[in-house]
């Protein structure tokens, strides 16, 4: 096991009616004039949106509502909404949905403890960040994990490109999860959310590193979990169980804790945020896409560490290491497809791909082949090209 620091400060304030602590939780962090941002119209068509701000009215606190956060939030609208916290004079950011509205939250409080910067220094140049304003999330959606994660991606408009952005400082404060507040979320979000809950652990098993077993138990564990509850799920959005499980392993599955003792992976992640930026499509159907295909082409680099994921999260005990690889490999692939994820680039929604589409793709990816892509298998420019050809159909 290598060593490691594990921070993760945010207060979990979980199960129903969680909602209804929200004035409570932002004084206890400082809060009385909330920029809170949001997304579409269904915030505000199921009413949560309404039932928030009268509680922060009710407890004192000055708010400015902000909506049109889009899926693969943008960098132009992360900077409108900075300019709108600092106008206001915020000193609270609250983020009300999933991964891209506390993404772009987070991008708000970043902008809003500096003002003087431009966050796209800090999101596409690599500029460390420092500081950071208060920020709570009240979570809609289960999948991103980013309501206790220290990390924040959003799409640079006009270049295909995602930046990230990394810091424990801008891991939430607060974030209240009900997940009553995701009964209303269509079955393929639902499955989406399952696949990126299940990579956000993937990408940190697969791994040379060995002796994690603690570790490695969690995380198996929680795979396996979400599996069983991701179908669940699928068919009965409104299931209280199935909805719970998922979103609390939503959060344990991205705040660090699935990996420590080793490096994170999240090639998959790096090969499906080039589909997001270029194509606009869901993030974990870009992964349920590109996991499979890259753990095919990866996985005779340690065969016995797909085994022992074949093992025991799908119970493939026959067979070598390389036919156990390839059966778990294949199971979580049709897992995926069972659920109504696609597979491959038709399915997405792109296409067939043309040849000069596939290199640009894989450009990007390697920065015109500049980079290597991953940890477990390092991959170039020709590597991540065929990866891409293999889904290409």
């Amino acid at each position: 096991m290598q060593g490691f620091e594990f921070y993760c400060p945010t207060d979990i304030v979980f199960g129903r009616g969680a909602e209804d602590k929200l004035s409570a939780k932002v004084k206890q962090y400082g809060g009385s004039r909330v920029l809170l941002v949001y997304g579409g119209g269904s915030v505000e068509r199921s009413g949560l949106l309404k039932k928030l701000e009268e509680n922060l009215q009710a407890g004192g606190i000055e708010f400015k509502s902000v909506g049109g956060v889009q899926p693969n939030p943008r960098m132009s609208f992360a900077k409108k909404v900075v300019r709108e916290a600092i106008d206001f004079e915020a000193d609270f950011v609250l983020a009300v949905g999933g991964g891209s509205v506390i993404d772009t939250a987070k991008a708000a409080a970043v902008g809003l403890a500096n003002p003087e910067a431009d966050i796209e220094e800090f999101w596409d140049k690599g500029k460390k960040i420092k500081t950071c304003a208060p920020l709570g999330a009240v979570l809609t959606i289960s999948a991103a994990g980013s309501e206790t994660s220290d990390s924040s991606v959003l799409t640079i408009d006009g270049t295909g490109k995602k930046g990230g952005a990394h810091a424990d400082i801008m891991r939430p404060d607060f974030a209240i999860m009900n997940p009553e507040l995701t009964f209303t979320l269509p079955p393929y979000q639902i499955a989406c959310g399952v696949v990126d809950i299940i990579m956000h652990t993937l990408e940190r098993y697969i791994s040379h590193v060995e002796g994690n077993s603690f570790t490695d138990l969690v995380a198996e564990a929680l795979m396996k979990n979400v599996i069983q509850y991701g179908r669940i799920a699928v068919a009965h959005r409104k299931n209280y169980d199935a909805m719970s499980e998922i979103m609390w392993c939503g959060s344990v599955s991205h705040n660090g804790f699935t990996g420590l003792g080793r490096g994170k992976e999240f090639s998959a992640h790096k090969l499906g945020h080039v589909l997001s930026g270029v194509y606009d499509v869901t993030h974990g159907a870009s992964l349920a896409v590109m996991w499979p295909a890259w753990a095919t082409y990866v996985y005779k680099d340690n065969p016995n560490r797909f085994a022992q994921l074949a093992e025991q999260v799908w119970g493939v005990t026959v067979g070598t290491p390389e036919e156990r690889s390839r059966a778990g490999i294949r199971m979580m692939k049709e897992f995926f497809e069972q659920i109504g994820v696609p597979t491959t680039f038709t399915k997405l929604g792109i296409g067939v791909l043309s040849d000069e589409d596939i290199e640009k793709l894989a450009d990007i990816c390697t920065k015109n082949d500049t980079i290597k892509v991953g940890v477990f298998h390092p991959m170039d420019k020709k590597e991540v090209m065929a990866i891409y050809q293999s889904v290409n159909k």
